[in-house]
């Protein structure tokens, strides 16, 4: 069976279990579950810590898993990123009181807390930054009131905890992260139980990128229909009974559907409408 590390907690849960959902997994029926067998489709799912999950991959205990790309950097875990799922994205930023710094150049000397002491310490010193960096857990905000550190660098995603401890971001961001599957560095790429559960992943990143289109339309406004909705490949084109129309059915991007929904309208189309699409493979 192929062995897959899944957060049991934290932002990163839900979204995790509920795409692996939509790929066709089962999943555990209560958050105390820790390890669960889907005999179907020959999977055994781990319920991990987050932060531990780059660890257990790095093992080489379990074939691959899902964390955050903060998590698998900081742990140092000889690990490596396959796919990124597109959910629980977040920016990390150093922050510290008005004045302190403009830049990561003003931090020579300073102290900077953080809950990701490998981040910080890797892109210090990938700049030639001679600072300290101290680990603390939890909120960090604090450290600076205390007097533990003058810059604390963390995940922003408002800003707004930060602006209410007196505090502001500066400078370029140290990284973005989103949830991504992991496997081992080295692991075989090309293992078919692996390969099959990345494809799963991706047909549902595709069904929630995109959206069916069905329209009809007069044959001369066919090219500049098409152009409209050229589709992966290309759209499908099929005649219907009045003699000059032709029922067109195309994928197109879902963030994009209404506006291409109009022009097509202008142009004549009718009968216009989109569907959702809950599985795909390309």
């Amino acid at each position: 069976m192929l062995r897959i590390a899944v957060p049991n907690k934290g932002s990163l849960s839900g979204p995790a279990a509920e795409m692996l959902h939509e790929a066709g997994y089962q999943q555990r029926r209560e958050s105390k579950e820790l390890r669960i067998v889907d005999p179907v489709n020959e999977v055994e799912f781990f319920y991990l810590r987050p932060r531990d999950i780059a660890i257990y991959v790095s093992s080489g205990k379990l074939d691959i898993g899902i964390t955050g790309r903060d998590l698998l950097i900081d742990s140092a875990a000889d690990a490596e990123e396959i796919l990124p799922l597109g959910f629980a994205r977040s920016t990390f930023r150093f922050a510290a009181k008005p004045g302190t710094a403009n830049g990561v150049e003003d931090l020579k000397g300073k102290t900077v807390a953080t809950s990701y002491e490998g981040i910080v310490a890797g892109h210090l010193a990938d700049r030639g930054i001679d600072a300290a960096v101290v680990h603390l857990d939890g909120a960090v905000e604090t450290a600076i009131e205390l007097g533990v550190a003058e810059v604390i660098a963390d995940v922003v995603e408002t800003g707004t905890s930060l602006r209410n401890a007196g505090l502001e971001v500066f400078g370029e961001p140290i990284m973005k992260s989103e949830a991504v599957v992991i496997r081992r560095t080295g692991a075989d790429g090309e293992e078919p139980k692996v390969q099959q559960f990345l494809r799963r992943l991706q047909g549902v990143l595709v069904a929630r990128t995109y959206v069916m289109m069905d329209y009809d339309c007069r044959v001369e406004q066919l090219e500049k229909a098409v152009a409209l909705t050229p589709g992966l490949e290309s759209p499908t084109v099929s005649p219907l009974h009045n003699e000059g129309w032709v029922a067109v059915r195309a994928m197109v991007p879902a963030k994009e559907a209404q506006r291409i929904m109009d022009d097509l309208y202008d142009i004549g189309a009718r009968a216009i409408l989109t569907t959702a699409i809950h599985a795909c493979r390309l």
